[in-house]
């Protein structure tokens, strides 16, 4: 098992962790973004629950940014996170198509860090025990 290999899958966990963890808790938690409450009017949910629905986006975001620090080594979770990012992309696409217009746009945000699972799934097969 290669040391540098390990603390560079190490980093990019921490990295992915760290993203989705913020990701969850400033814009969804602390401070309910404008943008989060345009994803939810146009998908029709009334004002009421809105709220609701933000948090808990943000807490499933929390959680799953939490997933990269336990399962270091699952190369689901970073195929779940390559396709849920072109997921995201896509539907920001069509609802906020102006927003890849704007620097550090979803689209720079959601490459780059499907980016780091890519390279994460290239490097897993290396980190293993033989």
């Amino acid at each position: 098992m290669d040391k540098s290999i390990q603390k560079a899958l190490l980093t990019i966990n921490i990295t992915l962790a760290i993203l989705w963890i913020y990701q969850g808790i400033v814009p969804k938690i602390i401070f309910k973004a404008a943008e989060e409450r345009k994803f939810w009017e146009f998908l029709e949910i009334d004002q009421s629950s809105m709220v609701l629905f933000i948090t808990l986006s943000g807490v499933v975001e929390i959680m799953y940014g939490c997933l990269f620090l336990v399962f270091r080594q699952s190369k689901p979770l970073h195929y779940l996170n390559i396709f849920g990012l072109v997921g995201l992309v896509v539907t920001v696409a069509i609802i906020y198509p102006q927003y890849f217009t704007a620097g550090f746009n979803p689209f720079a945000m959601n490459v780059a860090m499907g980016s780091l699972s890519v390279i994460a799934l290239q490097l897993l097969p290396h980190s293993q025990v033989p």
